[in-house]
């Protein structure tokens, strides 16, 4: 099975992985993506927030074959990069290495991946660390307030919850607790493999197959998530913290990457708050002088995601400040944008999507990305088409439909 774009093919191997191939000839690196789709924090509880951050700490720390030190040496004889990572909605296991070397270490990846030890040690010395980067992020207002903000938004539902989980949930997790985890989750039909550099289609379905060929799939179907329901309310929380700026998030439930609305709030967010010429920037910092920091966001998510602006004020500014990020939300609803205006942030949306599409670590991240997200490869063609055919009343309407008083969440962190 081919993509429209010549240079960029997927199969399907017959235990289920995916594979996508990005064929680069003009650079001796391969890089790779490994993603287990089905997995990340949406898929815990509140009881075991934080799993799979611990699964992406510990998974390089012990195979059934290979002590953490005997991967290391492995890594490093090489000169080559391996990391394992997750977030919101997969898990995911890096590579990168020159193209001749590249076999041994998708073999290593293979047996990180299939067959972690999960050493009691390097559990609790895991945990300690997640510990003590949990009570870190509560000392610093911004993670405390956009914490604040998630849990508002999200109450028990996964995406409310920090990915490195609780001081709860964090220390009750044990050995038997990820290796259930990990026997649920990671299996071939799972598995989205994202390969870019110096190497054909033909070539990778054989160092694959030769490598995964052998997985087999458990006899149990994959378990259907049971997600909590997502409402978009209007609430305010504020943390009384004797800090030397205020931090004000005010946030808005929004729609899923597979929305008809997601790429036109993506533009939407552009034109708000990223950069240096962005509205709020120019009007809340260069005019008015209202913030240290200002800026605006809205994650790619698989279930209902988050429209949010934020800014860094004085104390004395706190209100005015709010008030201002509130004026510049409704304004958007009530005022068309110009059609030069919407040209400008389009321009930069794209511009700077083209910009992260130059390396190959690049090319395997989004392709295999889009892959496991559902939209498929070539969402890559696509998403850019969507993003040129908005126009300004698809702005305006959206902005009437999810940018709303009543759907507004906001959190504040500072001196009383």
């Amino acid at each position: 099975m081919k993509s429209k774009q010549k240079h960029i093919q997927q199969t399907k191997l017959s235990n289920g992985i995916t594979l996508v191939v990005i064929e680069n000839p003009t650079t001796e690196i391969i890089a790779g993506r490994i993603f287990c789709r089905n997995a990340g924090s949406r898929w815990e509880s509140p009881q075991t927030a934080g799993i799979f951050h611990l699964l992406a700490s510990v998974m390089a720390k012990g195979t059934r074959n290979l002590s953490s030190l005997e991967i290391a040496e492995k890594v490093e004889t090489i000169g080559a990069a391996l990391g394992t990572d997750t977030s919101s909605d997969y898990f995911l296991t890096s590579i990168k290495t020159v193209t001749d070397d590249f076999e041994p270490i998708l073999e290593i990846a293979a047996e990180m991946l299939r067959y972690p030890s999960f050493p009691e040690q390097e559990l609790e010395l895991e945990k300690s660390i997640t510990l003590q980067n949990i009570l870190s992020q509560k000392e610093q207002p911004f993670n405390l307030a956009f914490s604040q903000l998630r849990e508002m938004m999200y109450a028990q539902h996964p995406y409310g919850f920090s990915i490195l989980g609780t001081e709860e949930s964090v220390s009750s997790l044990t050995v038997e607790d990820l290796k259930r985890c990990h026997q649920k989750h990671f299996r071939p039909d799972n598995v989205v493999i994202s390969l870019a550099g110096k190497i054909d289609l033909e070539q990778a379905t054989l160092m694959v197959n030769k490598i995964f060929g052998d997985w087999e799939n458990p006899d149990d179907a994959m378990e259907s998530l049971i997600s909590t329901q997502i409402e978009a309310k209007s609430a305010y929380k504020k943390i009384d913290q004797q800090t030397q700026q205020s931090i004000i998030m005010m946030g808005y439930i929004t729609p899923s990457m597979d929305s008809k609305d997601y790429p036109v709030l993506k533009l939407i967010s552009t034109y708000l708050g990223n950069g240096l010429s962005s509205r709020l920037f120019v009007e809340l910092r260069e005019k008015r002088g209202l913030a240290y920091d200002v800026s605006a966001f809205y994650p790619t998510r698989l279930d209902k995601s988050q429209f949010v602006v934020y800014m860094g004020t004085a104390p004395a500014n706190a209100e005015i400040g709010a008030e201002g990020l509130q004026a510049e939300i409704r304004r958007l609803r009530e005022v068309t944008l110009s059609a030069e205006e919407l040209q400008t942030a389009k321009n930069k949306l794209l511009g700077q999507y083209a910009l992260g599409k130059q390396t190959n670590s690049e090319f395997a991240q989004i392709f295999g990305w889009y892959e496991t997200l559902g939209v498929g490869i070539d969402y890559d063609r696509t998403f850019q088409d969507n993003i040129n055919d908005i126009t300004v009343a698809q702005i305006r309407d959206v902005a009437n439909k999810y940018l709303r008083d009543e759907f507004l969440c906001t959190s504040m962190v500072g001196p009383n």
